[in-house]
């Protein structure tokens, strides 16, 4: 077997342990303080960040593209119409422009 698939393996595992922990931890308490829940809610957003932040920094106009059409689209429409629009302009950004 490859070092890859077992790269893959160790992710999935870790990944799963992980949840499966947190899900184990909260369920414990009987009440979730409102910092706690406040810091949990704010999780996907600084997620989203984290892949997001490095592709910016090195764009090039069919990134920047998607992500302003991507921006634009967040204002008036939900997450998925956001991802969709983005994926869509860079997809075409990248065809057509280079």
């Amino acid at each position: 077997m490859s070092t890859t698939f077992w790269i893959i393996i160790a992710g999935a595992v870790a990944t799963y342990l992980t949840r499966v922990g947190g899900h184990l931890v909260i369920s414990r308490f009987d009440n979730v303080h409102p910092r706690v829940e406040a810091g949990l809610n704010a999780v996907p957003a600084a997620v989203l960040t984290t892949l997001v932040a490095p592709a910016a920094l090195g764009a090039g106009p069919a990134e920047w593209a998607a992500l302003i059409v991507a921006a634009a689209v967040s204002l008036r429409g939900g997450l998925m119409s956001m991802f969709l629009a983005g994926a869509a302009v860079l997809i075409l950004a990248r065809q057509f422009v280079g």
